[in-house]
């Protein structure tokens, strides 16, 4: 099953309210009021796109250890996904794919990672009931997901549906802006410059990772 028929699965359950969601009814046009605002506020195209040069970073992951894009990317290109939390489970579900893909990925020569605004103890969470063999790294405050174009403000009716929820921003980051990344996946080349950009502004929607490889190929077939 691809990765959006899963989404597409869960997202039918989640909306159904049967056991084990038991989401209240009232909550889906919120939050589909969320997507549809985002979408139309044209967001996603201000994001960087294929042939921009992808900002460098240092971030730590989750043991405190800093990670350097610049040091990644001379080994080989870089596929980084920005992922919004370990309380999302669309996204938790893209990490298990990716995952799955990585030793296809790494057999191109690319290095795998995930950006979150998260603290690092909720990133190691993340790697432990997903069971990655990737890093999840802190991006406190959002400032490396800004850099690629993909940070926007939650509106007030969000943040006080997430609050209903249980859902603490503030606390799971450590920030109170109350920002999070748009779901956004890219392949950068050992120059730097971004191959593959996918950024959709509706959390639900996540492309194949199978797309990237031969992104990844092409890539390995210039350098040689």
């Amino acid at each position: 099953m691809s990765l959006q028929a899963r989404l597409d699965a869960f997202k039918a359950d989640f909306r159904s309210g049967k056991p084990p969601f038991n989401a209240p009814p009232e909550i889906h046009p919120i939050m589909e009021r969320g997507t549809a605002e985002l979408i139309a506020s044209g967001a996603a195209d201000r994001a960087l796109k294929v042939g921009d040069t992808a900002p460098a970073f240092t971030l730590n992951d989750p043991e405190g250890n800093p990670v350097s894009s610049a040091d990644l990317l001379a080994k080989g290109p870089l596929v980084i996904s920005f992922y919004r939390g370990v309380w999302c489970p669309y996204c938790n579900m893209e990490l298990q794919a990716l995952e799955a893909a990585r030793p296809d990925f790494e057999a191109e020569g690319a290095s795998l990672l995930a950006i979150s605004p998260q603290k690092p103890a909720n990133s190691r969470r993340s790697q432990r009931e997903n069971k990655l063999g990737f890093p999840i790294l802190s991006d406190a405050g959002g400032e490396v997901a800004h850099a690629f174009g993909l940070r926007f403000a939650l509106p007030d009716y969000l943040v006080d549906l997430y609050k209903k929820l249980g859902n603490n921003l503030p606390l799971t980051n450590g920030d109170e802006s109350w920002t999070l990344p748009m779901p956004g996946r890219f392949v950068i080349g050992q120059d730097g410059v971004i191959l593959y950009a996918e950024v959709n502004p509706d959390y639900t929607q996540r492309p194949d990772p199978e797309e990237l490889l031969p992104v990844l190929r092409a890539s390995q077939r210039r350098a040689a």
